[in-house]
């Protein structure tokens, strides 16, 4: 199995913006973590961030040929992006969207996401550690779909 890991805007300031909320953690760091357990479940992984929207869809359009499931933290872009909704459905990639907070717990206008409605389901509040789950979910909805 094959999953791309899509990180949007800001998330290249990990470790450094607002630790309070994202943690101590870069980016770099988050992505050795999952190498480690994807090498550990036999999953090949691939990552790619862009502060750039259209970079993001022309990533998820690609990844229907390339990629088993794309797990996406669309950062900003979650609760304004018609364009990565739309990108997710079009291409007909199965996604799992991915966050570091618990988007439900914070601003009002971080309640909404765009994408929710095009992925197969919704990871967050766990830190780091919603990105293992995001790989891990991509291997159990694998399996159940082998079943």
């Amino acid at each position: 199995m094959n999953v791309l890991f899509l990180n949007g805007p800001n998330l290249n300031l990990l470790g450094q913006r607002e630790p309070e909320i994202y943690g101590n953690l870069k980016l770099s760091d988050i992505e050795d973590m999952v190498r480690n357990r994807a090498a550990e479940l036999n999953i090949e992984v691939a990552f790619f961030q862009s502060n750039h929207e259209g970079e993001l869809v022309n990533q998820i359009q690609q990844a229907a040929s390339n990629y088993d499931y794309v797990v996406i933290n669309a950062g900003a872009y979650t609760h304004t992006s018609i364009a990565l909704n739309d990108a997710i459905i079009g291409s007909g990639i199965n996604a799992i969207e991915i966050h570091l907070s618990n988007i439900h717990a914070r601003e009002s206008y971080r309640k909404q996401s765009m994408i929710a409605k095009a992925c197969i389901g919704s990871i967050n509040g766990f830190g780091a550690s919603s990105y293992i789950l995001g790989l891990e979910a991509c291997m159990l909805n694998n399996n159940k779909s082998n079943d």
